[in-house]
């Protein structure tokens, strides 16, 4: 059977207000309606989409959830562990350039070869790299730190 679509990610939390409140104030998503599983959830919505849902990581899982979920993450991992990040196209760049500076959230900034995207890279509170990708035309004037092509070129000239 021919798959559709991505329905959702499950972020894993310590702290699943925490980690609701940061995705609502950094990426703009609204915390919306979910089903009852009989253990706490926040599900993320994009427009009328839930995109990201977040529950308890496995140390903080109680027994309902650890039943209706089977193996839950690790939880006390650092980074992104077995995916490497969560992607999103978005649009206004440069605001959100300046909110990601105001917020004091780190990123990276790239440009990937033979694509007309420029993308931006930072962590969720829970370790979940986020990759942001605008339409080059949205970057124009904005040097990105590093592009693809010099990564290749210096690999060459070994």
């Amino acid at each position: 059977m021919p798959l559709t679509h991505i329905e959702h990610f499950l972020v894993a939390a310590d702290d699943i207000d925490a980690t609701r409140d940061w995705y609502a104030r950094v990426l703009g998503m609204k915390s919306g309606p979910h089903p009852d599983f009989g253990f706490p959830v926040h599900w993320m919505y994009i427009g009328d989409v839930d995109v990201v849902h977040i529950g308890p990581s496995a140390k903080m899982a109680g027994d309902i959830q650890k039943k209706y979920l089977g193996r839950t993450s690790q939880g006390n991992a650092e980074g992104t562990g077995a995916i490497d990040h969560i992607a999103f196209r978005a649009t206004g760049l440069r605001a959100m350039l300046e909110h990601l500076k105001r917020e004091k959230i780190g990123f990276t900034q790239r440009r990937a070869n033979g694509q007309a995207l420029f993308q931006l890279f930072f962590h969720d509170p829970n370790g979940i790299k986020i990759e942001l990708n605008y339409a080059a035309a949205e970057a124009e004037g904005i040097a990105p730190e590093l592009m693809a092509s010099d990564l290749v070129a210096a690999v060459g000239r070994r």
